[in-house]
């Protein structure tokens, strides 16, 4: 099933492969109606979307993704209808951005000293000027010829566990809602089945929503998820987690089984026009 949105995809702002406008023009030519832009840590790709989103019929959302921890394990909170040029959120992501940065640097320190030899500057071309993650160091090890893919860079070096790993410096799951809050956004818990134990809390801090139609779970996954949303009074999006082709791979760009009228509730909510 092709849905008419995806509401979670990258670009090269941060560790996607197509730039703004071509994320843009891919989704117009499979036949999307609504788009998401959910970079990490940055809303740098947002402009560019929207104003190429101006040439077709298609409706950018303006987002982003929060990389955060809780108690129970690293969480991802989603924001939608960001105030995306805020002066306080731009503040706060430049400082996001230099905590990747710094957090990658490290990871091909340390794989270096494991024999795999890196150059952070490559890493930093591959990644163009983007908010670095760790697709670009997976992409760097590949092209040294240290891993097969990028599943197999992320399975064997620098997966949560792997000799390579190094954790994201991140704020609480509970901040990040509220940086989408105080960007007068809406927040959304990304792939939440493996975090639900924190649900209570965001719920407290302000969440709004739920993904629950996530392009890796199965559809007993989001059936459960659906119940979970359903019984907090929590909105349902759902996404692919769309990076590019072999990056990560979910699924292609818009195959996350998402209902349309979710998505119509989440732009009620916006306030936005109705597609």
């Amino acid at each position: 099933m092709t849905s008419r949105a995806d509401l979670h995809t990258h670009t090269t702002a941060s560790d996607g492969v197509l730039r703004p406008a071509e994320l843009v023009d891919k989704a117009s030519d499979v036949g999307l109606d609504v788009l998401a832009v959910t970079d990490h840590d940055t809303t740098a790709g947002v402009a560019e979307a929207l104003e190429r989103a101006q040439l077709t019929s298609l409706v950018v959302i303006p987002g982003m993704e929060l990389n955060a921890r809780t108690p129970h394990g690293e969480a991802h909170v989603l924001g939608y209808f960001l105030d995306y040029d805020s002066p306080t959120l731009r503040r706060r992501l430049a400082e996001r951005q230099e905590a990747r940065d710094k957090r990658g640097e490290a990871m091909v320190k340390r794989l270096t000293e494991l024999g795999l030899r890196l150059s952070w500057s490559r890493v930093l071309d591959i990644a163009g000027g983007g908010s670095v993650g760790r697709p670009h160091v997976a992409r760097a090890l590949v092209e040294a010829g240290y891993a097969p893919d990028v599943d197999g860079a992320f399975r064997d070096l620098i997966g949560k566990g792997g000799p390579g790993y190094i954790p994201t410096p991140s704020l609480t799951a509970e901040e990040a809602v509220g940086w989408v809050l105080e960007a007068n956004g809406i927040p959304v818990l990304a792939h939440p089945l493996h975090i639900l134990q924190a649900l209570p809390s965001l719920i407290r801090a302000g969440l709004v929503g739920l993904e629950v139609y996530y392009g890796a779970y199965t559809r007993e996954d989001m059936a459960y998820l659906a119940g979970v949303a359903q019984r907090n009074g929590l909105i349902q999006t759902g996404g692919t987690d769309f990076h590019g082709s072999d990056v990560m791979a979910t699924g292609g760009l818009g195959s996350a089984p998402l209902p349309w009228q979710h998505v119509e509730r989440l732009l009620e909510l916006a306030g936005a026009p109705a597609v």
